[in-house]
Parts: C-alpha cells; sequence; structure tokens
C-alpha cells in the first residue's frame, strides 16, 4: 500500500493529519527544518506527537532538510538525539554535512533525503544509497515515465510530491529569495518571490513564475503499480482544516482503490487552490496552463467545520485488533489482544464461579469484549472459548480489556533502544597559505578568445555538449596550456544521459579528464565514467562537515556556496581544495518550464531574454540543457577591487563564471581581476559575501 505522508505544522494539524488517515507525518522543531516561519513544534510537543500517531498506527518524520553552518550542527545534533529518543522514525535531510553528522550521532535512525537534494535521475538515487539514504524525494518536475523508470531500477525506497505547491525551480536550486531579499530558500525562509509580478518589454503585468498547485489524486493507483513507496502532501503552512481536508481525500481514495469524486474535487479547490491545479509535470506536458495565481474568496466555513469535527470530536481512527478469551473452571479467566503488527499482550481476571441462574455464553463473552468505542481500536474479530456452567460478572470482562488494551497501548507506544553518540566534528584542516589561482567558466565555447588564453587561467569550465561540438576550441586552450574540464549540465533526466556520456567521451578522448559537478546524480556519473571530479555551488557546501563527505567521495575540489558570508567561507575547515565564485550573474533558478516559450509561443532561447520585476530591475533569461531555462541576476557579482578580502580565505581558486558576456567582455574582466585592466560592470552587487542571509 502507498505510504501516505501528511504535513503538520501543530499539534492540532497532527491530529487532524492522524485522524483522516494519514499513515505518517512529518514536521519540524527548531531553527533547522525548512519551513522555519511554520509554528513547529517545542520538544515536549514532539514527544507527545510522536507518541499520538504511534498509538494510532502512524509514523512520524523529522524535517532537518536546510543548510546549517558550523556552528549550527552542534545544536541540530541535540535535535536528531531527541529525535531519536522519543522515537522518530525517520529524519529528512538536505545537506551532506548533516547526513554525516547523523550517520555519527543516531546511527540507527533512517534518514530519508530530501527534494531539497535534488534528485531526479537513477544516478542521483543510487548516489542517495551509497550515502545511508533509505528513501528519496524525487524532484518534483519528473514525469511518469522518469518516475517508473527510477522505481523500478532504484535499491531504495522512492517518494513523490502528490499535492501542494509546485515551486518553479528545481527545489535545492533556487537562491532567488536570498540573493534578491536576503532570505534563503535553503535556509527555510523562502519569501516566494515566485508568487509576485514579472513581465517582459520593461512592464511587470504577468505572473510567469506562479505555478499551480499540483494534484496526482487522480494518479493513485497508476502511483501505487509503479512502486512508489511514499506519497507526500505538501502543506506544513496551511491550517489544520487544510490538512483534514487533503489528508482525508487522498487516504479515502486510496483504501477505497478509486478516483475522487467530484464532491472530494470541490473540496480539495475550496481548502486552497492557485486557480486549479495541474498533473501536467507528472503527465509530461509543459506550458503556459500549468501557471497560475491565489485568488481570495469566501472562506468555506462549512467545509472548515466538517473538517474540524472529523478531529476535535472522538476518535475516527480506529486500529484493527484480535481478542482471544478463555473462561474455565478453576482458572483465572485469560485474555490475550493483538495488533495487526503482531504485537499481544496477555491478561488475567478472577477466577469464574459455577452458574446460580444464566450461565455465561461464548456470543455473551465475545459480544461484551468486542465493545472498544472510546478507544483507538476497533475489533476485527472476537474468539473465545467459555466452559459450559460458569459465571463471571460483565464488569470483569470489562476491566480485562480495558486492561489489556492499555497494556498493547505501552507497547505501541515504547521508546525504540538506539544508540545516540556525542557529535564529534573531528580534524580541522588549516588554511591553505597563498593567492588564489582564476578559473573560469563559460557558456558558450566563442566566449573562448585568443586574449583570454593568453591571461593565463588556471582551468576553463566548458559545458560538455559545447566542447563535443567544439573539439578546435578544447585543443586551442590545451596547446595555451590552459586545461579544461567539462561543466556537467545542473539538471539531465534519464534519458539524456546517453547523449551527455557521448559528449563526455568525445571530450575523454581528447584529453579531458576532469568534471564540475553541481548535483548528486552528475557526481556518481562522472566518477563511474573515470573523470577526476569537481563540486560545483549546487552540492551546497555551507559547512566543514559537506568538505569531509566530499572528499570522502572523491571529488578534488568544491565550490563554496555563494550563500555564505566571507567571513564563514574563511572558517570552513577545506578538507578538500576549495573555489570561490567571484565574478558573474549568480543563477537564481533553473527551471524545467520554458518561460521564453510559454510567453511566446516561440523558441528564442539563443537570444538573451530580460525578465522585468516591479521594480524595473531586469534578468536574463537563458537556455539551459535540454531546453530549460535559467533565471541570472540583473546585476554582475564584482569582487575585482576587493581581492584583499577573498585572497585571505584560505581558497585554492576564484572563479569568474561568464554568461552573457561576448568573447571581448570576458577578457576584459580578467584582465581586471589580475589588477591589469580598468573593467568595471555598470551596475554591480557584492553578493551575499558582506551580508546576513537568514
Amino acid at each position: 500500500m502507498l505510504e501516505l505522508l501528511a504535513p503538520a505544522g501543530s499539534m492540532e494539524a497532527v491530529t487532524a493529519a492522524v485522524q483522516n488517515g494519514a499513515d505518517a507525518v512529518y514536521f519540524g522543531y527548531g531553527d533547522f527544518n525548512a519551513r522555519r516561519n511554520a509554528k513547529n513544534f517545542s520538544e515536549e510537543e514532539a514527544a507527545a506527537a510522536v507518541s499520538y500517531c504511534h498509538l494510532r498506527g502512524c509514523k512520524v518524520h523529522l524535517t532537518l532538510n536546510t543548510l546549517l553552518t558550523d556552528r549550527e550542527l552542534p545544536g541540530a545534533a541535540e535535535v536528531a538525539a531527541h529525535a531519536s529518543r522519543i522515537g522518530v522514525d525517520a529524519v529528512i535531510v538536505q545537506d551532506l554535512g548533516v547526513l554525516r553528522m547523523l550517520r555519527q550521532t543516531v546511527p540507527d535512525l533512517p534518514l530519508h533525503g530530501s527534494t531539497q537534494m535534488t534528485v531526479h535521475s537513477l544516478d542521483g538515487v543510487k548516489q542517495c544509497a551509497d550515502l545511508g539514504i533509505s528513501r528519496v524525494v524525487l524532484s518534483r518536475e519528473l514525469n511518469r515515465d522518469q518516475i517508473a523508470y527510477i522505481c523500478q531500477n532504484s535499491p531504495i525506497e522512492i517518494e513523490v510530491f502528490g499535492h501542494g505547491a509546485l515551486c518553479m525551480c528545481y527545489s535545492g536550486q533556487c537562491y532567488f529569495s536570498s540573493v534578491i531579499g536576503g532570505r534563503s530558500g535553503n535556509r527555510g525562509l523562502c519569501a516566494q518571490p515566485c508568487r509576485l509580478k514579472y513581465g517582459w518589454n520593461g512592464r511587470a503585468d504577468e505572473y510567469p513564475l506562479s505555478l499551480k498547485d499540483m494534484s496526482l489524486v487522480s494518479h493513485l493507483k497508476e502511483l501505487q503499480d509503479m512502486g512508489v513507496a511514499c506519497l507526500k502532501l505538501e502543506g506544513r503552512m496551511k491550517r489544520p482544516e487544510y490538512v483534514a481536508v487533503v489528508t482525508g481525500v487522498y487516504a479515502r481514495a486510496l483504501k477505497e482503490g478509486r478516483s475522487p469524486t467530484q464532491a472530494e474535487l470541490d473540496a480539495l479547490e475550496q481548502v486552497f487552490s492557485r486557480q486549479g491545479f495541474t498533473d501536467s509535470y507528472f503527465m509530461g506536458q509543459k506550458g503556459p496552463e500549468m501557471f497560475g495565481t491565489r485568488q481570495e474568496g469566501k472562506e468555506p466555513k462549512e467545509l472548515y467545520a466538517q473538517a474540524r469535527a472529523t478531529y476535535e470530536n472522538g476518535e475516527n481512527r480506529k486500529e484493527p485488533v484480535r481478542i482471544y478469551a478463555m473462561i474455565q473452571a478453576g482458572q483465572p479467566a485469560r485474555i490475550a489482544v493483538e495488533d495487526k503488527e503482531g504485537r499481544m499482550v496477555h491478561g488475567e481476571g478472577p477466577v469464574p464461579e459455577a452458574a446460580r441462574n444464566v450461565p455465561l455464553t461464548r456470543e455473551k463473552v465475545e459480544g461484551q469484549l468486542s465493545r472498544t468505542g472510546g478507544t483507538p481500536y476497533s475489533c476485527q474479530k472476537v474468539t473465545a472459548k467459555v466452559e459450559e456452567g460458569l459465571s463471571l460478572p460483565l464488569s470483569a470482562l470489562n476491566d480485562l480489556r480495558r486492561r489489556a488494551l492499555e497494556d498493547l497501548s505501552v507497547q505501541r507506544q515504547a521508546l525504540p533502544q538506539r544508540r545516540v553518540e556525542p557529535f564529534r566534528p573531528g580534524v580541522r584542516y588549516e588554511n591553505p597559505r597563498g593567492t588564489p589561482v582564476y578559473t573560469i567558466s563559460v557558456r558558450e565555447a566563442a566566449q573562448i578568445s585568443g586574449e583570454l588564453l593568453r591571461l593565463s587561467p588556471a582551468l576553463i569550465y566548458l559545458p560538455a555538449d559545447q566542447g563535443a561540438a567544439h573539439p578546435e576550441v578544447v585543443k586551442r586552450c590545451q596547446e595555451a596550456g590552459v586545461p579544461v574540464a567539462a561543466l556537467m549540465p545542473r539538471v539531465y533526466s534519464d534519458r539524456e544521459t546517453l547523449a551527455l556520456e557521448e559528449d563526455l567521451a568525445a571530450l575523454r578522448r581528447i584529453g579531458v579528464d576532469q568534471v564540475l559537478a553541481g548535483t548528486l546524480g552528475a557526481v556518481r556519473r562522472a566518477a563511474q565514467l573515470g573523470f577526476s571530479v569537481r563540486g560545483d555551488y549546487g552540492l551546497g557546501v555551507y559547512n566543514s562537515q559537506t568538505m569531509k563527505e566530499l572528499k570522502r567521495l572523491g571529488l578534488i575540489s568544491a565550490t563554496a556556496s555563494f550563500e555564505l558570508k566571507l567571513a564563514q567561507i574563511r572558517d570552513l575547515s577545506k578538507a578538500i581544495p576549495t573555489e570561490l565564485i567571484a565574478y558573474g550573474r549568480l543563477p537564481l533558478m533553473i527551471t524545467e518550464n520554458c518561460i521564453i516559450h510559454n510567453h511566446s509561443g516561440q523558441h528564442t532561447c539563443s537570444n538573451v531574454n530580460l525578465l522585468t520585476d516591479r521594480k524595473g530591475e531586469r534578468f536574463p533569461v537563458v537556455q539551459a540543457y535540454g531546453c530549460r531555462n535559467e533565471i541570472l541576476n540583473s546585476k554582475k557579482l564584482f569582487l575585482a577591487d576587493r581581492t584583499q578580502d577573498y585572497g585571505r580565505l584560505g581558497l585554492w581558486a576564484a572563479r569568474l563564471m561568464f554568461t552573457t558576456e561576448n568573447a571581448m567582455e570576458c577578457a576584459q574582466v580578467l584582465e581586471r581581476y589580475l589588477g591589469q585592466g580598468s573593467y568595471q560592470p555598470n551596475e554591480y552587487t557584492r553578493g551575499l559575501y558582506y551580508r546576513d542571509v537568514e
């Protein structure tokens, strides 16, 4: 049976989810989860929630799915230790450093990979399995064929999002909120800039980044048949009535093996929608019909009242039990209760007496013991063996049943015996001394000129498909003594892997032996193909434990997250050579939907298209691998006059990231960073290196 995982932002929402049929709930507590603005839980509330859920046959998953700093890791370790002690069933993680810490401190606690890990291919799933993850949540952009292929070949459980908000950007790769507003989605405080107005030709008069909510309620049987282990409902920021309605609709449809009724579909839309729902990603269809905005309407008071009744008026959730009883002369009355997981408790009562008037019958005993009203149990079957001619007060039978069910409840809420170890950060690597070298990344081979090569950058990252299409450019770099590394696509599907491998093989034949990879799947594929792997910013290097984990995976360098301040980068224990992005238009989003085609109906991705916000800022939209889009920052990151600041951080390299620049500009920028020219952008930003990111 497909597990139904429901959101809970409060204890009331936990009750709403459980009483409406959730198989598991997920919530966060502390400051280490992706919904830091949700009410979340105290430690006492979390323990009470776990106990409440386990009694009723529902699992609990804790969210620790944000990027954390070195200073925050000890606190997260304490949260994880507490979660393990109170019986949380799994922890959901994004950060590789958090993952490493959890494997050390709570080795018996199952780990689930968040959708924030940007796992969208079988390679990514297998890499998660190698990391000790037992379940991974796939990116929401995958279609039914991609999900089915992964499920058929996955060594671990697969979870997919089934209902709720869709981010425009691949989860874990969005920097829009942090770069523009200082509130990071990777840190649990996304300000949702995608829901605002944007437009083209200098006018912000559309909502080209606001997707409708996803709903896969009509595809439940297909998801179950393809081997999906868990269906996740989104909504920890939503009210308990929302949780009750959405969980109830999905739980009934799953249990009864049917599609939703029209009344159920109407209820889903009433509690929340953005001009309806979409299943387009799942169906392999993309386009403008997927977009919508929240329309303020009347609160559905009657529906909310009905929803509250499902979790405020007693026990709607009943766990099935079997009861066995034996009434024999000269022996204490005996009872046993067994739940569906096979737990069994035994109890004894008074010795029955000889009947003076009406003797006790099997039917009477079974009828009395089956009365489990007011408890979280429903009696599936009673089997009683009753000798003739005996008498026992009904109150004694009631007391037997009550005590047995209480003992069963104690068993069901029993805390697991798990190891908890102290967090040990391990050896600290001293910062290397010396000035960082300059590396270059380009979008197109045409950006590499003779003038650029004469300035001798330490390494050029060239997209794999560009390098394979222009081997003469690679050879020109090599002849100039400038090594080339293949830049892996930020996102590529399993179907696109073969073409990518052919490009990489072509590059290998002409002497390219390094790659830059920004997702777990790309890291694994490149390593299997025999390349030396460098880590890109998409891997979310936010703490020293992540650096150590990348070293363990065999990477030869890593790129520090550009959401860190310079002081935080300085303080990283650099287990492997570390690179900083020092120039360029920072990537704000990578999208599966082509917003250029959605607007114009044409594929003009080869041009630079400018998306305008309400303040008149213009964000270049460029083509990414596989007809995807990247939205770049309106201002260029510029640090050429701050070389003293980043030169003392213990870095191996500073990267100049060229996107919309022509070949001449690329050379001019490198020249300025080398201290030889006068280039300066008209408008520029210092990025997040000098200001705090929430």
